[in-house]
């Protein structure tokens, strides 16, 4: 047992992770630290996460810079152990957290990633069509490139020779003699998609190297100053004047569109609408409130949807269900992985409340409150983002009526639940003033007939209007 240098590199943290934000380290350089110690918060594609230190002893280099973006398997923190096996034993350390194994993969951190449920899929069927990759349970990651670039905090030193090695954003090869500018290869990537010529800028950083903030600056100035002699880029956007300002497209944000493109061109989305008198559950959570039952739960009305959606999913099984194209089955979910979406300061995320199907109201409204106060706190665990089987957006919350949800990837219907207010309404006949809400279905026509989206939608709705007949189902 000697004392060794351990490099501990960014795991992935939940389903699929390639890419992680460093937003801010919890020890510095010649720190002490012990097993399970938090290191450092990391913002992924779902949330803000705090990365455990698999080892104890001390601190000696912080690898990755804060607001670096840093890929899965790249060290970002090495920590000098006391004692531990020798160099010779390491071979197979993948097993370790943070640590590639090898076949170069990641170790998952423990108590990340999906939760894994029951299934039913129905039976192949004969002559199916070639396999295709399936769906993705949630947002994926786009595809990293193929050669990864070097971590985060990484200096490239200048090379000796003209070779290729630090060629200028515009793609031409330096000069002899000619200076070699400092920066990795997402702030030469920037540099070039602005039309910024990297050897006219002098960097910020550490040891003279350029940052995404000089590139930024340097393409927000006039153009005399932001522009090579050879004039931009050809086909790079222009720099921005009046007022505009850029942000990186990343975290949420990132998963969040690359989802929505995967879900509205591989799913054949299909709307249903329908409007639904919700006096009766109303004037239901009205009296709910002042029971004992409720006295530390808030009964919303989303918690009646809930409801609602969990037995009328009882009755109409296909609008819990996902579709394997590799497999050619349909598989049918036991139970509900009801997705709440959320609006967060980060962006839009959608946490699950699991096998909802067996909590009561009262649950589900304890449910949806913590789920709401973690969400906008920040701190969902990524292992809540994953593994969900349908969703409900409550756009009324914004005061809107309605509108046309896309799937989340690999679900097969979410529900929209609009404003609840005053509206007219026809009752035995009469008009009266009624309190009134909007519904609207989208379903994968793959898994989900009219026929059975209709009823669905109408047994939701039902429900509503008249919360006792959850009694007879």
């Amino acid at each position: 047992m000697i004392g060794v240098r351990q490099e501990f590199r960014l795991p992935d943290v939940g389903e699929g992770l390639t890419e992680a934000e460093i937003v801010g380290w919890q020890v510095a350089a010649g720190d002490t630290v012990a097993v399970n110690q938090v290191l450092v918060e990391i913002e992924t594609a779902k949330a803000v996460v705090e990365l455990p230190s698999p080892f104890a002893g001390t601190v000696g280099a912080l690898l990755a810079e804060p607001g670096a973006t840093v890929q899965v398997g790249t060290p970002i923190i090495a920590i000098e152990t006391a004692g531990g096996p020798a160099p010779g034993d390491q071979a197979d350390a993948g097993a370790k957290i943070g640590e590639a194994g090898k076949d170069g993969r990641i170790a998952t951190l423990v108590g990340y990633g999906p939760r894994q449920g029951t299934a039913r899929r129905r039976p192949r069927r004969a002559g199916g069509t070639a396999a295709v990759p399936p769906l993705a349970a949630e947002p994926p990651s786009p595809e990293l490139p193929a050669s990864p670039g070097p971590p985060a905090g990484h200096r490239e030193p200048a090379p000796a020779d003209s070779g290729t090695k630090g060629r200028p954003a515009n793609g031409s090869a330096p000069s002899p003699g000619e200076r070699v500018p400092l920066a990795t290869p997402p702030v030469r990537k920037l540099a070039k998609d602005l039309g910024v010529d990297l050897r006219s800028l002098a960097g910020s950083g550490a040891t003279g190297a350029i940052t995404r903030d000089d590139v930024r600056a340097a393409a927000s100035a006039p153009a005399e100053q932001a522009v090579p002699a050879g004039g931009t880029t050809a086909g790079a956007p222009a720099p921005d004047r009046g007022g505009s300002r850029r942000e990186p497209i990343r975290g949420v944000r990132k998963a969040t569109a690359a989802a929505m493109v995967s879900s509205a061109f591989t799913a054949p989305h299909v709307t249903e609408f329908l409007a639904v008198d919700v006096t009766a559950t109303m004037v239901l959570r009205d009296r709910l409130r002042g029971t004992r039952a409720y006295a530390e739960v808030k009964p919303t009305p989303l918690a009646f949807v809930a409801k609602a959606v969990c037995l009328a999913a009882r009755r109409t099984p296909e609008v819990n269900a996902s579709w394997d194209e590799a497999a050619g089955e349909i598989v049918y979910y036991d139970h509900v992985q009801l997705g709440i979406a959320a609006a967060t300061p980060r962006g839009l995320i959608v946490p699950k409340i699991r096998d909802a199907d067996t909590l009561d109201l009262a649950g589900l409204a304890g449910a949806l409150g913590a789920l709401t106060a973690t969400a906008r706190s920040g701190r969902t665990p990524p292992a809540d983002l994953v593994g969900g089987t349908f969703t409900i957006t409550n756009v009324g919350v914004f005061g809107v009526d309605t509108g046309t949800p896309i799937l989340n990837p690999g679900e097969a219907a979410i529900l929209a639940v609009g404003a609840i207010k005053p509206a007219p309404w026809v009752v035995d006949g009469e008009l009266a003033v009624r309190t009134v809400c909007q519904l609207a279905l989208s379903f994968d026509h793959r898994l989900v007939d009219g026929e059975q989206g209709s009823r669905f939608l109408a047994d939701v709705g039902a429900l509503l209007e008249d919360p006792g007949l959850a009694l007879t189902w």
